[in-house]
């Protein structure tokens, strides 16, 4: 049986750093190989993942420009692994938060680094979507192994699976979330697999 496996970085990135994994390309690899079932040939790896952001912001407090830098060497190192492929979508600044609620300092007492950045990742969806859309529409594989827990799938898997597609969708070991009902319903099996 053909197989694809979809990655959406976000949420392996989410469990990995639930369980205290080290996120990084052999992680991602090590953990895409293992969602390969015995009977299994592995066309493709498709990772979908943002590049962390690279640009300068304000401050929230002081208002001093902060650079923020980050190297997406990891991501292009990844795409040159056997079977794999790396569809890139954006990040977006979208502001400060508080690391804490409630405040404990008024807010004369409050400095730069009682807030994090929020960071919105944009076209991760629509990219594994559409890919969904051509590996069934174009009877590339037999089967899609999907790594997410984004009810946004939802669309893409019934399309595949009105083509003929097996869609499996993968749940994350503990400590992870359980997938949500919906994802459930409108898959074919669901595959428990290990941390690598």
């Amino acid at each position: 049986m053909k197989v694809a496996i979809l990655i959406d970085g976000g949420h392996l990135r989410a469990g990995a750093k639930q369980a205290r994994k080290t996120y990084d390309k052999d992680f991602i690899e090590a953990f895409a190989r293992g969602c390969v079932a015995g009977d299994e040939y592995l066309l493709r790896i498709l990772y979908y993942d943002s590049p962390q952001y690279r640009g300068q912001k304000s401050l929230p407090i002081s208002g001093r420009p902060h650079q923020f830098t980050a190297s997406d060497k990891w991501m292009v190192d990844l795409a040159k692994r056997d079977r794999f492929a790396v569809r890139r979508g954006t990040l977006a600044f979208r502001g400060w938060k508080p690391k804490a609620l409630p405040l404990k300092q008024t807010a004369v007492d409050l400095v730069d680094t009682d807030f994090d950045p929020i960071f919105e990742q944009k076209g991760v969806d629509m990219r594994v979507g559409l890919d969904i859309a051509t590996l069934s529409n174009e009877r590339l594989v037999d089967r899609i192994v999907l790594v997410s827990g984004d009810t946004d799938m939802i669309p893409a898997m019934k399309h595949a699976r009105k083509a003929g597609v097996e869609v499996v969708t993968v749940q994350l070991p503990k400590p992870a979330m359980g997938l949500h009902d919906q994802i459930m319903a409108h898959c074919d099996s669901v595959r428990p697999v290990v941390w690598p």
